[in-house]
This record gives C-alpha cells, structure tokens and sequence, in this order.
C-alpha cells in the first residue's frame, strides 16, 4: 500500500508540475474573485447613489479629468477608512455608494498628501487656487508640486458633451438637456477653474445629507422628550379617579 502510484487528481500532480499549479491557482483565486464580486453589482448599498450624491456639473467634470490627468489621484486617496482616527480628522467614512457616478474611481492608495474625500468647502476658492500655483505659500512643509499653467489654460471648446453622453452610456443620468447646455456652463473657464470646482464639491453633498439626518432625529428626539411630560399628566387623573384619590 505504501508503493501506491497516485492518481493524477491529487496532490502531487500539483506539487510536482508548476504548469498545473499555476492553473489551478488562477481557477481558485478566479472563483474567489467571482464569489465576492459579483453580488456587489445587485446590491442597492454599491448600485444606488446615497443621499447628497449627485453627477458632475459639466464644469465639475472638466476638473476631474485634470486631476486625472495630473496624477494628483497617485498622492491623495479619496476613501475615509472605517478607523476612529480617520473618521476624527475627515468625517465620516466612505462607502461605494458615493462613487456610483465616479468612472473609474478615484478611492486610491497612498497618502504623500492629505485624503480629499472630504475636502469640499473646507478651505475658500482663493486657498485653492494659492495652493495649486505655489503650495509653499500656505503650506510651507509641503512637497506638491505647484501647477501654476492651469491658472491660464482654457477649456472652452473641450468635448465635454461626448465625455457626458459616454458616462450616460454607463450609467450617469445625464439629460439631453444637460449634455446641449454643457459647453456654455464651461465657456471661458480654465483648468484652475475646473479643478478648484471639482474639488469644492467633494464630500459636501453627503456630508450636508448626514447633517441633515442627524438635525431631523435630534428634533424628532427633543419632541418625544417634549411629549413625555403631557402624557404623564394626563395619565395622573385618571390614576387617582381609579384609586379613590
């Protein structure tokens, strides 16, 4: 019994033949990949933009292409992890809801700067501006790079129009009217522009939501509060009727 040849469908056809063991390794981890993503595209939590998520202003989406461009997605994430420390310095944290009109996502995955999901009206237009032509002058430890051409680089006459109708095709409910009236909202406008705008509305329309959420159940909580009260008193007559008071 020791002397026993092994089949071929065992262990050591895959420990004794890499060409096997590559394949077989691709089927598991293919599978795996399958069995975790696939759900994701049926689930209204990853499929459903949240509440305060809505597409890209043509002037927005102008911006987003030059952050692309300019690889500012390669220094700043945009994904609020789940730790307390995170959530402390940029609000709340991220969920794949907020980037249901984003393609492709910009979560990223390195930190030389700060993260940006949140960043949205945190600082004034003038900051940003400042920041991009010579981050120096208002952060004078950082090592961005300054991009002092986008302040005279205009994008009138961009095709923003078939950027928008290829992001319907994927999804963005993006008008007709929405797309004919693109050029003239970004006529005259320059990357700086684009850009400072792109990142002004980021974070802001989920972070106002959340706001708004917990504004309405604390009132919803102080007049439950408020009613507890009146209900005791008139509880009390009728308490002391029952007993002869």
């Amino acid at each position: 019994m020791a002397n026993k040849k092994p089949g071929f469908f065992s262990h050591q056809t895959l420990e004794k033949n890499i060409g096997w063991m590559i394949i077989a390794s691709i089927l598991v981890v293919s599978f795996a990949g399958l069995v975790q993503i696939v759900p994701l595209f049926f689930q209204h939590s990853t499929t459903l933009p949240v509440a305060g998520v809505e597409p890209y202003s043509p002037l927005r989406l102008m911006g987003r292409d030059v952050y692309i461009r300019e690889g500012c997605v390669g220094c700043h994430s945009q994904q609020v992890r789940v730790l307390a420390a995170e959530v402390q310095r940029y609000g709340s944290y991220s969920t794949a809801a907020e980037s249901v009109f984003d393609h492709p996502f910009l979560w990223g995955s390195k930190r030389t700067g700060p993260d940006l999901a949140r960043v949205g009206e945190r600082y004034s237009d003038d900051w940003h501006r400042i920041h991009l032509r010579d981050p120096r002058k208002v952060v004078p430890e950082s090592n961005m790079p300054a991009y002092p051409w986008l302040e005279k680089t205009v994008i009138t006459g961009q095709n923003v129009a078939e950027r928008m109708r290829a992001l319907r095709a994927l999804g963005v409910p993006y008008t007709d009217a929405d797309i004919e009236a693109a050029p003239k909202a970004i006529e005259g406008k320059t990357e700086e522009d684009a850009l400072v705008a792109y990142l002004q509305a980021l974070g802001v329309g989920v972070r106002k939501a959340q706001a708004k959420l917990a504004e309405d159940a604390k009132k919803a909580e102080d007049a439950k509060k408020a009613a507890q009260p009146t209900a005791q008193s008139a509880a009390q007559p009728a308490a002391q009727a029952a007993t002869g008071g």
